[in-house]
């Protein structure tokens, strides 16, 4: 089963996704994560992270933290033939508790849109509680 979520991320602002159940018996997957810009006539230069907790939104991202579950990289001038180019590489992992999506524009404050796909894994007892122990201790 695949659960879809999207929404619009003001600039410098983060959005938290609502997993964590009581058991903590469903783990989810990142299978598709993308963005896009709210407008073909603004000019973009736009960092959108998902993170495992809360962060404050950066424009640099950091393949060896290990809360880092997704980037994409959303660049989009009106003036050049890069219009809409993005780059999105997300993590494999499974996780089971809620996560945070933030974005940091290097110049401009635009908001920007994003849709992502979490494939619905259940979990058994021991893998619930390996999956929240490991996502608590990683903070």
């Amino acid at each position: 089963m695949i659960k879809t979520f999207r929404g619009l991320l003001a600039d410098d602002t983060e959005d938290r996704i609502r997993l964590q159940t009581i058991k903590g018996k469903v783990g989810y997957r990142i299978v598709k994560f993308q963005v896009m810009g709210i407008s073909e006539n603004e000019n973009y230069e736009t960092a959108v992270q998902i993170f495992k907790f809360s962060v404050t939104p950066s424009d640099s991202i950091n393949f060896t933290d290990a809360d880092l579950l997704g980037a994409a990289l959303y660049g989009d001038a009106t003036s050049t033939s890069t219009q809409g180019a993005s780059v999105v590489i997300f993590d494999n992992e499974i996780f089971n508790q809620d996560i945070f999506i933030s974005a940091k524009a290097t110049s401009g404050t635009t908001a920007i849109n994003y849709y992502m796909e979490l494939e619905v894994i259940p979990l058994d007892d021991a893998g619930a509680e390996y999956t929240t122990l490991k996502d608590m201790r990683s903070t």
